[in-house]
């Protein structure tokens, strides 16, 4: 029996080409395929039509495996189905349980089903069908020959496609691949710019035998990523926690707001936020987190001067002398947000997003962040953002939320 090393991925559909339709599909599936041990060699995205065909033959060319998303349809674009019987010398049966299994779903909702359905009724010959639980197409899997890989027919909806691929799939894909202890370790890091992380922790990484090393940079936070084997990746795992320290936000799939969120959770803290340029961007972050409302008191847009001489006590006087956009304001604006709310912590943005507004002294892209605390000094930070609006506001709102996650 042929083991599958090399995977690829077909996407079927002029929808994904034509851009009205989203393709989760490659990200969902290679998250899925690493946990066994298998890693995606190319995708490949064709239009509805024959040129599947020429697709599959070229893939057939380099993989083992390919899994096949779309195309299984009752309509006349949907020739998944057609052309994989035809490249493997099956042709197609009616599979009358198959036909059963749809009609009662139609009967259940009361739908009338039309003559093209029964198309979804037919099967390549000897292929493994696999159940669709949560729409009418059913899967397929079809065996290896010398000339063509083992191929996985799914459904091109993500609500039938997943289960499908979890329950169906994944149980095949085991009994077909060779066992690795490949492992994966994604660094979420805040604070440096990509090239900067590369500088301090790159070259030592790339040292170590076996070890493959990726960056992935996103606003205001850079991924490092390590693939290896397990031996080999502890001592990567170790190099890079001793040398990026508290750059690293996580190791988890979680957003910042979701660290800052858990780690005010455990020190049973609680926090307001102030903000001037960011909008509100601040607070929608982290209320977008469950369980936010256990450690966020309240947050306030005071966007214009009198907001915050009202709302925050920030003296008259500092707003007519050094201005909104200062030092002296940040920290005003975060302790009064956080004497206001009787909370631990205060959390305050002012800056000058652009286009316009900007000075010599204090050209558009200029922000300081403060952060004041019960009982301790508080801090400001002064960074320069030269950006569009929405971009500003993100690494505003990022930058924000890693100083917290340091002091925290």
């Amino acid at each position: 029996m042929k083991r599958i090393s090399r995977l690829e991925l077909l996407n079927t559909g002029t929808e994904l080409l034509f851009g009205s339709v989203l393709n989760t599909h490659l990200s969902y599936l290679g998250q899925q395929l690493f946990s066994l041990g298998l890693r995606i060699q190319r995708q490949t995205t064709v239009p509805d039509g024959y040129a599947i065909r020429d697709a599959i033959l070229e893939a057939a060319s380099r993989s083992d495996a390919l899994l096949i998303t779309g195309g299984l349809g009752p309509t006349s674009d949907d020739v998944t189905r057609d052309i994989v019987a035809e490249l493997t010398n099956r042709p197609l049966e009616y599979v009358e349980p198959i036909f059963e299994k749809i009609r009662a779903r139609f009967d259940r909702r009361g739908l009338r089903m039309s003559e093209r359905i029964s198309r979804q009724a037919y099967v390549p010959r000897g292929a493994t069908v696999l159940d669709n639980d949560f729409g009418t197409a059913p899967g397929l899997y079809v065996p290896a020959t010398e000339q063509l890989p083992y191929m996985f027919l799914l459904p091109g909806p993500p609500r039938e496609l997943r289960p499908m691929f979890e329950a169906k799939v994944v149980p095949l894909l085991r009994g077909l691949t060779a066992e690795t202890d490949l492992q994966a370790i994604v660094y979420r890091t805040s604070g440096l710019g990509e090239s900067y992380l590369e500088e301090m922790v790159g070259k030592d990484l790339e040292a170590l035998p076996g070890i493959e090393v990726g960056y992935c940079a996103r606003v205001g936070e850079v991924d490092l990523r390590l693939i290896g084997g397990a031996k080999t990746l502890a001592e990567a795992d170790r190099l890079a926690r001793e040398k990026l320290g508290d750059y690293i936000v996580t190791t988890e799939a979680k957003e910042l707001e979701e660290v800052v969120v858990q780690r005010l959770t455990e020190c049973r803290a609680s926090l307001a936020t102030a903000e001037s340029c960011t909008g509100g961007h601040l607070a929608d972050r982290l209320t977008n987190v469950p369980g936010a409302s256990a450690v966020l008191l309240e947050g306030h847009v005071t966007y214009s001067n009198a907001a915050k001489e009202s709302t925050l006590s920030v003296p008259r006087h500092l707003l007519e002398t050094v201005g909104a956009v200062s030092e002296e304001v940040a920290a005003a604006m975060a302790e009064g947000v956080r004497t206001r709310a009787n909370a631990d912590f205060g959390l305050s943005t002012t800056g000058i997003a652009g286009p316009g507004g900007g000075t010599e002294a204090k050209p558009v892209g200029t922000v300081f962040i403060g952060l004041a605390e019960k009982g301790g000094k508080t801090r400001v930070e002064k960074h320069f953002f030269p950006s569009d609006r929405p971009t500003f506001k993100q690494m505003v709102s990022q930058y924000a939320l890693n100083l917290l996650r340091r002091r925290l």
